[in-house]
């Protein structure tokens, strides 16, 4: 049984290149300056307004001098602030440290107020704080709202300029993170390019009565491609990737005080295989506009692949509710080749200069069944997939992604001590009380020490027996209640009535002050993390979010969040609950890529063989070589790199760069079938017979892959 309340899986029910336009006018920026913020051009005077006061021009010429001089150093010294401090940080102070430590104190209650310099807002220009006017590539407009002394930054000229910040006290992304001294408070994009039924409920029932009945994105993709129908057809599925998440998400989500984000894949991102039905690299184009607008608002990257072939857990996010043929059943090795050549793909592209800042951290399986495939087997794909990803992107701090793995459900203290001697590896939780399959009927109030109570000292505890240790997922959901929560067709545990859970407009004040203490205490227990999930879709039917415990966008309007995270330090002793062994907020140096880092003890590693000696679901369960297997003989598949254009002077320019692959030396092939062999159902093959003899078919010659192009 899953450890209670820690960690379990939010559907436990179920055993080339792309083009990016943007344009700039060629009007001079201190012009811009002027016109958009009321100063004279001819006189160089402005009308400025405090809170208590409002200073006009003098009307005599003896009193308008010491206001002209004024003014006009004033003028000067705004616009040099407004230039000369995104240069600093852009230029002058790229790649150091910034210690957030005393920055991220908790704020005074009800304080919305951060110290540090906020660059001026100009609009219609390359960078802008509060109050700025933010120009999308659509041309529509928007205000940028950001209490935090954050800024934005989007230089068409140099579009991957690392230079923004989500708020004043967080390392720009040109900046260092410091694991155990600046804090992750994230969120997560579930739902963008993947989907659950209970995130996007409208797409799900439209399909609900019909030949197919859609219950994950397999069977949606099913009913949709047979969807003649006007509006019908798999092209919906792109209409979503371009309507439900936006830059104004982003904007946004900066603007909450949030400084990461989650942002969960599909592997049909890249391509697919056979008859899957998936919408095949399609997402691959919004995934790159989903970097570009998370660099231009200083947010970082956790890259999640979420989805895996076979299934890594038999639940619908997965890409297909069912059985587990990951690691598990005839086609598990299979599958598992199949899935270490997608972490090479992406590994070989968000290690590449233009992406290796903006995402620090890469999660490789999301959610893993570990109970059904073994901790043995998972942990010897854990290491075959950290030694592909680091054979590319070399050993060390800055070389690459932080590895993330996760914890498989079976809890933290599990992991301690795994792979010592490492480089980089994170140990990812997902906690929720909503799973624990209890009624949950407790008052609210009861809620407030439980995460403290249960969770608090499992990940301090793991932050010094495994490394860095984050929570990847984890929600507002006091219960199970909410549409689809428990999949299309699943029943809540819950003890009471739903129908308050499922509305968040009948919420009454006790009700928003008890959610929002059990998110701050969550917070502060978990202390790095992302909320599941920023958005929830309207339900079709009532054109209102069903599972509003699940939505951090929805609980900030409501009051069920807090504004500021920071809110969240000290929630646990404010209820009475303080950790038992805190953590000091040092990692030993080879856990964050220094000193020792990549020095895997050989006598540890022999432990972890790949392919594995036996295989769960396959009986005799130690006949690994009759298994079908892939082979390494196909061209590769490479990722495109965006093109930026930019109009400026009447003439338009092409910005391109990398070629979606880091290491010109990695030339083995792509993964694809044995010519001559036939293979069972890769979703489906559990159950099926395994066969007498291993076919390795004809051998075929390794393509080489295109090398790296020379950079300047």
């Amino acid at each position: 049984m899953l450890e209670s309340g820690f960690s379990s899986p939010r559907d436990s029910y179920a055993a080339g290149s792309q083009t990016l336009e943007t344009q700039r006018s060629s009007a001079r920026l201190v012009d811009t300056y002027e016109a958009d913020n009321g100063i004279d051009q001819d006189t160089g005077e402005k009308a400025f307004r405090t809170d208590s006061t409002k200073l006009t021009k003098a009307k005599k010429k003896a009193k308008s001098v010491p206001l002209l001089v004024f003014g006009g150093l004033l003028v000067f010294v705004v616009v040099v602030a407004a230039v000369i401090l995104p240069v600093y940080f852009l230029v002058i102070r790229p790649d150091q440290h910034h210690n957030s430590a005393a920055a991220q104190a908790a704020p005074a209650p009800g304080s919305t107020s951060t110290p540090g310099s906020n660059p001026t807002p100009l609009s219609n220009s390359i960078t802008g704080g509060d109050g700025s006017l933010v120009t999308t590539s659509d041309g529509s407009t928007f205000t940028y709202k950001n209490p935090f002394g954050g800024y934005w930054l989007a230089d068409p000229s140099d579009p991957y300029n690392n230079g923004a910040k989500p708020q004043s006290w967080v390392p720009a992304l040109n900046e260092s993170w410091t694991f155990g001294q600046d804090l992750i408070h994230g969120v997560n994009l579930g739902g963008d390019f993947y989907f659950e039924p209970f995130i996007i409920p409208s797409l799900f029932e439209k399909y609900q009565t019909g030949a197919i009945q859609a219950q994950d994105e397999w069977t949606l993709s099913q009913a949709m491609r047979a969807d003649a129908s006007p509006g019908g057809g798999i092209g919906q599925l792109e209409k979503h990737y371009q309507e439900f998440i936006t830059e104004v998400d982003f904007a946004e989500i900066a603007g909450a005080g949030l400084n990461w984000i989650r942002l969960p894949i599909p592997f049909w991102a890249i391509d697919t295989w056979n008859d899957e039905p998936f919408l095949e690299g399609v997402s691959w184009k919004y995934i790159l506009q989903a970097f570009a607008w998370a660099r231009k608002y200083g947010l970082r990257i956790y890259l999640d692949l979420h989805t895996i072939p076979g299934s890594q857990n038999g639940y619908n996010h997965s890409g297909k509710e069912g059985q587990v043929n990951f690691i598990n059943g005839v086609m598990g090795l299979a599958n598992a080749e199949r899935t270490l050549g997608y972490i090479r793909i992406l590994a070989e592209f968000i290690s590449q200069p233009e992406y290796v800042d903006l995402i620090p951290i890469f999660g490789m399986v999301n959610e893993a069944l570990l109970q059904t495939i073994g901790r043995e087997n998972l942990s010897s794909f854990y290491l075959q997939a950290y030694d592909i990803v680091r054979s590319i992107t070399g050993v060390g701090q800055g070389k690459g992604p932080f590895l993330s793995i996760h914890d498989g459900f079976q809890g933290l203290e599990s992991w301690a001590n795994f792979l010592p001697g490492s480089d980089r590896i994170i140990l990812d939780t997902h906690p929720y009380f909503a799973f624990d399959g209890s009624p949950n009927t407790q008052p609210l109030s009861q809620y407030a020490a439980m995460p403290c109570n249960s969770w608090a000292s499992g990940v301090n505890g793991s932050q010094q027996a495994f490394g860095v240790t984050i929570a990847g997922e984890f929600s507002n959901a006091v219960n199970d209640c909410g549409l689809w929560v428990r999949g299309v067709g699943g029943q809540a545990s819950y003890g009471g009535d739903c129908s308050t859970w499922e509305d968040a407009s009948t919420w009454d004040s006790s009700v928003i002050t008890g959610l929002k203490q059990f998110a701050l205490t969550s917070m502060d227990s978990l202390q790095n993390y992302f909320f599941w999930t920023w958005k929830v879709g309207n339900s079709s039917t009532t054109n209102t979010v069903r599972a509003p415990l699940w939505s951090y966008q929805l609980g900030l309007q409501v009051g069920a969040i807090p504004s500021d995270p920071r809110e969240a330090y000290g929630a646990c002793a404010s209820v009475g609950v303080a950790p038992t062994v805190p953590f000091a907020g040092t990692y030993l140096p080879w856990q964050t890529g220094g000193s020792g880092a990549g020095t895997i003890n050989p006598s540890v590693s022999s432990q972890f063989v790949w392919p594995p000696a036996t295989m769960a679901g396959v009986t005799p369960a130690n006949q690994v070589a009759l298994l079908p297997t892939y082979t390494n003989t196909a061209p590769v598949e490479t990722l495109p790199m965006p093109t930026y254009t930019f109009t400026t002077g009447g003439s338009t320019s092409t910005i391109t760069s990398g070629n979606g692959w880091l290491d010109a030396q990695d030339t083995q092939g792509g993964v694809t079938a044995v010519a001559g062999c036939t293979y069972p159902d890769p979703w489906n093959a559990v159950s099926a017979t395994l066969p007498t003899a291993a076919c390795t078919g004809p051998a075929a010659a390794v393509p080489l892959i295109t090398p790296a192009p020379t950079r300047n």
